[in-house]
């Protein structure tokens, strides 16, 4: 027993690094191509043959987390249970994982269960009706515009990984509030005629952003990139794209703490920071929702509203401060 699932864990370590050999899940074995490992594998397949890295990643994330309560056995699909998903959300929870992760573990698994009961692998049980499925509302940080002139002015000369974070960070602030994945695959032949134009990998709409001074700073910095993108996230002969992009965020956030610390700032920092901020300052700004929800990209203001109700929330948090003070 203890062989079959040293080759169980052995076979998903595989899967996760994308070496799984396609035709062991495309088995002409029926009670095998029913198994939760075999639905999650071919659906995590078809994901990467559809370009979905990101999507794909995040299916493998919660295989990876559901099989390590299983400790590593496989389990037909039409034996998920209320009571199992029930008994992974407790110890899912016992481990620290927040509401959120284990709710969107739990979607990903409802998810590829739904589509097993639609090619008629299973029978429609719901074993997923007594478990969190939703969204809690987390606050989002955003900085002022005095944190983002102290992070732009911070001397970080003779310090080059610190400085090419806060570039980085500077220049998603420029753009809007860019994600790091968008940078990273910018090409230099996006940039014509004083107009950048590029597609939001995570919903694939088409933006323009006028070109500025300061973002062709930042470019001329980093002018000789040695391959055709347009910033040196992904360099030449350095293997993997994805992999490189997904190196250089864990690098440039973790590079980023030191310089929130740089900057006299109490709060973290990340690239993530830099899409809120920009939206919070626009608001601050007067700016009208449709505009805030045109320059993000979002594909409707009800998006964008989700994005601002935390800040408008943080902003009522500090008036009451203010107030309390005077007590």
């Amino acid at each position: 027993m203890k062989d079959k699932l040293t080759l169980q864990k052995n076979k998903l370590a595989k899967m996760l690094s994308g070496q799984l050999d396609e035709g062991c899940t495309n088995s002409s074995n029926r009670r095998r191509k029913k198994s939760l490992m075999a639905v999650m594998c071919n659906r995590i397949i078809q994901l990467r043959r559809l370009g979905k890295e990101r999507t794909s990643e995040t299916y493998a994330a919660a295989l990876k987390s559901f099989m390590t309560f299983r400790g590593y056995r496989d389990v037909s699909i039409e034996r998920l249970t209320t009571v199992m998903m029930q008994e992974y959300e407790a110890w899912l929870k016992a481990k620290g994982i927040s509401m959120n992760t284990t709710s969107f573990y739990m979607r990903i698994l409802r998810a590829a269960y739904n589509r097993a009961v639609d090619e008629g692998l299973a029978k429609q049980q719901f074993p997923f009706r007594h478990v969190y499925t939703g969204i809690c509302k987390t606050v989002k940080r955003a900085v002022s515009v005095e944190d983002i002139k102290r992070i732009k002015r911070l001397d970080l000369s003779g310090r080059p990984a610190l400085d090419f974070a806060r570039d980085m960070f500077m220049f998603s602030f420029y753009m809007r509030g860019m994600s790091f994945i968008d940078m990273a695959y910018l090409k230099k032949t996006d940039l014509q005629g004083g107009v950048l134009c590029y597609r939001r990998r995570k919903t694939g709409q088409l933006l323009y952003i006028r070109w500025e001074r300061c973002m062709q700073c930042i470019i001329e910095k980093y002018a000789d990139t040695g391959t055709g993108y347009l910033l040196p996230i992904i360099r030449a002969g350095g293997g993997n794209d994805r992999l490189q992009y997904q190196n250089a965020m864990r690098l440039v956030n973790n590079k980023l703490k030191q310089v929130a610390v740089l900057a006299g700032m109490s709060g973290g920092l990340t690239m993530y920071v830099t899409r809120h901020s920009w939206a919070s300052i626009a608001r601050s700004k007067h700016i009208p929702l449709s505009v805030i929800s045109e320059g993000m990209g979002h594909d409707n203001e009800a998006t964008t509203q989700i994005y601002l109700a935390s800040i408008d929330a943080a902003t009522v948090d500090r008036a009451n401060r203010l107030i309390l003070r005077n007590l």
